[in-house]
């Protein structure tokens, strides 16, 4: 087969999914059209189905969360500490 086409087993290793799985993905309306059908059955432009892949994971992909726009100023500084008392400075040692 040529290597710019792709069949429903070479699919589904490439998404780790069987053959039976791709054959129901490509009822689905998303789904490329392929660009033949041979004896073998139907084969699809690698490009098609790459770019098939690229759409869905971003559409898995969940925008980040905007930054707060009202509530107190944010700072990038730390705030400040108060002196520890914790553990004082030996006796002598200023």
């Amino acid at each position: 087969m040529p290597r710019h086409l792709m069949a429903a087993g070479e699919i589904a290793k490439r998404l780790g999914l069987s053959r039976q799985r791709v054959q129901q993905l490509a009822e689905r309306d998303d789904w490329p059209e392929p660009f033949d059908e041979l004896s073998m059955g139907r084969v699809w432009l690698i490009s098609d189905i790459e770019t098939w892949i690229r759409h869905q994971r971003a559409d898995r992909v969940r925008p980040a969360e905007p930054p707060p726009t009202a509530g107190p100023a944010l700072t990038t500084e730390p705030p400040p500490h108060p002196p520890s008392t914790a553990n004082p400075p030996p006796a002598g040692s200023t």
